[in-house]
């Protein structure tokens, strides 16, 4: 029995449904619905209010920023943000963004214009007086114009912070030679990636290509989710490789 019981604690598929149950209890809907619609969720102490666009894809919360903002708020004694510089590619709502300012970061927060107006109105209404450093909130094309706003000389980021922005859009190539660009020596990649159909789900094999690429998170089953952890393959180990191939 003993031997039974210890066998159902250490299910992998058991502690995946307590941790997907953990993330999806960081939420809450408002108990009185105002003039305003509004999410809750609860990181660092804080009650955090979304508002969403629903006219807007990039602009509606998917489950994959709770995902990450769960693990960067309970794994802070190894990836502390604190006075560290972030960005956030695919920003949408700000919950990443805003929970990375919480916790110390510089963050600067980007996505496409159409949802610049309701991603800076979050990010503000939820980080005044809160935080250290006010994120910068500002648009970003992938793959457009991304060496001259921001030039590696000034722009050293330790960490890119992306949630759910591989799905069924046309510029998944703009997406990796930004993620190649602005990931430099030192910088690593957090990110969450919600698994549907390829050619999305192919993008993590190119992925592969050029990164060396950690799971940090399994929630597949639960979430569809899993939560990774990248960093930029050197020249030596990447010339070896295709010399060996």
């Amino acid at each position: 029995m003993e031997t039974q019981q210890s066998q159902t604690m250490e299910d992998p598929k058991t502690k995946e449904e307590e941790l997907a149950k953990a993330i999806m209890a960081r939420s809450f809907h408002p108990s009185v619905i105002g003039s305003e619609a509004w999410e809750g969720y609860v990181f660092s102490g804080l009650e955090i209010r979304i508002k969403e666009s629903t006219d807007v894809y990039g602009a509606v919360l998917w489950p994959s920023a709770m995902v990450l903002c769960h693990f960067l708020e309970t794994n802070r004694d190894k990836y502390n943000l604190t006075d560290k510089n972030v960005i956030e590619l695919g920003a949408g709502t700000g919950l990443v963004t805003i929970v990375s300012s919480l916790l110390g970061a510089k963050v600067t927060s980007t996505d496409l214009p159409d949802v610049m107006g309701n991603l800076r109105y979050n990010v503000m209404r939820n980080t005044k007086d809160r935080c250290k450093y006010i994120p910068l909130v500002t648009e970003l094309t992938w793959g457009q114009e991304v060496e001259q706003r921001f030039p590696r000389a000034t722009h050293c980021f330790d960490y890119i912070l992306a949630a759910d922005v591989v799905y069924a859009h046309p510029y998944l190539d703009e997406l990796m030679d930004t993620f190649d660009y602005l990931c430099q020596e030192n910088t690593q990649i957090l990110w969450a990636m919600r698994f549907r159909l390829d050619p999305e789900n192919s993008f993590v094999d190119r992925f592969r290509q050029r990164f060396h690429l950690e799971e940090l998170y399994d929630l597949r089953t639960s979430l569809s989710i899993k939560l990774y952890r990248a960093w930029r393959k050197d020249k030596t180990s990447k010339d070896q490789g295709e010399a060996a191939a």
